[in-house]
């Protein structure tokens, strides 16, 4: 499927209701970027070895326990707050303290953005700090009206639909002229049920779940390349 070609699970969304959206929710890590500059990986790294310390067990143990909570719960931090009572805040701290230095600059992605008339919004499963720190290094920071994150959303990640309602709500939402975009299909599923245009940046990670394909028809666009996407609206 090329960088701009509608997916077959369109649902007859055209260019012009796009560049027409009030409102872009874009998702942060492996959309904004791609995942072949490591971030992940790092992200992935620091998650088992918080794991490992905070239940005193091997990494292997560690990985499992991470994997089958971030299946479960949208999240690993989810998971270790509801089975073992984690703060999540030293755990943010911890997993985001990495080199962020491997990620370009993105001339192109802020030139396609600025052709977007309507306000854009970062929702994002990571906390604002990370955030402000990928988009400053991106050099995108100033499309940017807001950043809606894990720790305004109660620690409750997306998929959860009440996530998305909060977002619709607090930021006056009219989700029939909104597009969200998202690396991970399933994340889509409540945006589309509102009502929004939800477009699939397909990742770049080693992150299985990320990578699966869409169980359903709540995709309209997929693309390998954002910023070739957007210049095709």
């Amino acid at each position: 499927m090329s960088d701009s070609t509608p997916s077959p699970l369109d649902r007859s969304l055209d260019a012009e209701r796009l560049l027409q959206a009030q409102t872009w929710v874009f998702d942060l890590d492996n959309t904004l970027y791609c995942g072949v500059h490591g971030l992940f990986e790092q992200i992935d790294l620091r998650m088992r070895d918080f794991l490992a310390k905070f239940l005193d067990v091997d990494d292997a143990e560690a990985y499992r326990v991470q994997k089958s909570y971030f299946k479960q719960y949208g999240t690993t931090m989810r998971g270790m707050m509801i089975n073992h009572a984690m703060d999540p805040r030293p755990y943010l701290d911890h997993v985001h303290d990495i080199d962020i230095s491997a990620i370009p600059p993105a001339p192109e992605l802020d030139a396609a953005l600025s052709r977007l008339s309507g306000r854009k919004l970062i929702f994002t499963n990571a906390d604002t700090a990370h955030a402000d720190r990928v988009l400053a290094r991106l050099g995108l920071a100033h499309h940017f009206d807001a950043v809606f994150d894990i720790i305004q959303a109660d620690y409750v990640p997306k998929p959860e639909p009440q996530v998305y309602d909060l977002l619709v709500k607090r930021f006056a939402i009219n989700p029939s002229s909104a597009v969200m975009v998202e690396d991970i299909a399933r994340n889509l599923e409540p945006a589309a049920k509102l009502g929004m245009a939800t477009v699939w940046v397909r990742p770049v990670t080693e992150c299985a779940i990320c990578k699966e394909d869409p169980d359903g028809d709540h995709v309209d666009f997929v693309t390998d390349d954002l910023t070739a996407w957007l210049n095709s609206l």
